[in-house]
Parts: structure tokens; C-alpha cells; sequence
């Protein structure tokens, strides 16, 4: 009991040294510190948080970044990818280009030679013969020879006169080493009464092809390798047979003048190995 009494003395004595003045001045002291404390700690957390956001914005920027990176690597081997295709293709085109070249050069070669070639016909055969029609298509040179000058009606045995025109074109055919002549024997559309030995027209038209073929080989000198016979009948008419005069212009022998098909190859070969030099 007389610590109690003690106590209280000393805790009057002490209150009574701060004045009440005092006391609401400490209590608001402390309370602005309390607050101040609040306004740092709501400020805190706002700034962790603000961390963490930013923190996760942070990697998903580095994430996109390396994705960036990715990306680009992949997009620079795609560019290289395809610049080398690019490349490639332009290469093939320019090596096509030079083939087309080297082919249109050889092309022109020969087109040259099949002139040079309808020249000496032309000078040898006389351009002036109505009987006697030379022409180019394609590349390929037609003697076309009216049957009148060759054969007698229904006949295919090859006449004199005929031989001296056969003498002009089997003198540029043997100046012409690379080139070959198909002999076509063409007929009206008149059927052909048999003989025996003459069945039809397709027979005749044989015959008279073969004919002169053994004219231009035992007669003039045309090597036999370079010589084809081909009989044509009445199927490839020049005009149509509604007239004699019409039926006259289709009986005729046609001397195809050509140039050897490996020959020709080996003219653009030859033209593509210069041009590659």
C-alpha cells in the first residue's frame, strides 16, 4: 500500500513538470509524424508496385527485344536466302539469253546459206522459166518442175529435155555438200487407169520421183546418200482441180533442197562452242 502511495506521488510530481500546453503540442507533433509515416508508407508500396510494373514491362521489353533480335537474324538469313536465289535466277536467265542468242545467231547462219543457195538455183535454173518455181518456207528451198517438162502424159519416164534442167539443179545440189533433196512426184486428182505395172496415182507419182532420182544419180553424178523419193499422189494440190489449167499447175515434181538435220545441229553447235570463247 505504501508503494502504491509512493507511485502515485511520483507520477503526480511528473505530470505536473509538463504543462497541458506542452503535452497538446508533443500529441500533435506525434501525430503529424504518424502521418507523415502513413504518407511515406502508401508512397512506398505505390513505388514497389510501380517497380514491379515497371520490373515486368522491363522483361517483356527484353523478351520482345530478343524477339526483335530473332526475327531479324531469320530475316537476314531469309534476305541472303533470297539474294542467292535471286541470283541464281538472273544467272540462269543470262545463260538463256546466250543460248537464244547463240541459236538465233546460227539460225541467221543458215538462213544466209538457204539464201546463197536460192540465188544459185535461181541463176542456174533460170528465174524466168514460167515451168520452173523456186521459193523459200522455213528455212527449206522448193524447186517446183511442171510435169510438161519432165514426162510425157501418163508416163514416167524422164524426157531430154528434162535432163539439161536436172543437169542446172544437180550442179548446185553437188556444190551443196551439207544439204539433201527430196524428189516429191505430185498428180491431178484424174484417176490413174492401171497398167499392170501402174496401179493409181500414188503409184505414178512414185514412179516418176524414182525416175528422176535415177536421172540425177546415174545420169549427173548427185550422190544417192543425199537424195530421198517420195511420191505424193493427189492429196497436197496446189490449187484445186477445177480446170485444166489448174490440173496442169498440180502435175509437177517438187525438188525439196534441205539441210542435213545433224548438219544443222552440228552448224549451231559449232556457233554456241565459238560464242562461249
Amino acid at each position: 500500500m505504501r508503494k502504491i502511495v509512493i507511485a502515485l506521488t511520483v507520477l503526480t510530481a511528473l505530470t505536473s513538470c509538463v504543462s497541458k500546453k506542452q503535452y497538446a503540442a508533443l500529441e500533435a507533433k506525434n501525430k503529424e509524424t504518424q502521418d507523415l509515416l502513413n504518407s511515406c508508407t502508401v508512397k512506398l508500396n505505390t513505388c514497389l508496385e510501380e517497380k514491379a510494373g515497371l520490373a515486368a514491362t522491363a522483361e517483356s521489353y527484353k523478351a520482345h527485344n530478343q524477339d526483335l533480335i530473332n526475327s531479324s537474324k531469320d530475316l537476314t538469313v531469309l534476305t541472303t536466302k533470297g539474294a542467292e536465289n535471286l541470283e541464281k535466277s538472273l544467272e540462269s536467265l543470262k545463260e538463256k539469253d546466250l543460248k537464244i542468242s547463240r541459236l538465233q545467231d546460227a539460225l541467221t547462219k543458215k538462213d544466209s546459206v538457204t539464201l546463197a543457195l536460192v540465188t544459185s538455183l535461181k541463176g542456174a535454173v533460170g528465174i524466168n522459166d514460167p515451168d520452173i518455181e523456186i521459193n523459200v518456207e522455213k528455212g527449206v528451198v522448193f524447186i517446183s518442175i511442171a510435169d510438161k517438162l519432165l514426162f510425157k502424159s501418163g508416163s514416167y519416164e524422164v524426157s531430154d529435155k528434162a535432163k539439161s534442167v536436172l543437169a542446172k539443179v544437180a550442179k548446185v545440189v553437188n556444190d551443196k555438200p551439207d544439204f539433201e533433196c527430196m524428189v516429191e512426184g505430185h498428180t491431178d486428182d484424174v484417176p490413174y487407169k492401171s497398167n499392170g505395172i501402174i496401179l493409181d496415182n500414188w503409184d505414178l507419182s512414185v514412179k516418176r520421183s524414182t525416175s528422176i532420182v535415177r536421172v540425177l544419180t546415174n545420169d549427173l553424178g548427185v550422190n544417192p546418200a543425199k537424195l530421198i523419193a517420195a511420191g505424193r499422189s493427189s492429196y497436197v494440190p496446189l490449187v484445186a482441180n477445177d480446170s485444166p489449167e489448174n490440173k496442169a499447175r498440180n502435175r509437177r515434181t517438187r525438188i525439196v533442197v534441205m539441210p542435213k538435220i545433224d548438219q544443222f545441229y552440228d552448224m549451231i553447235e559449232k556457233e554456241m562452242k565459238k560464242q562461249a570463247k
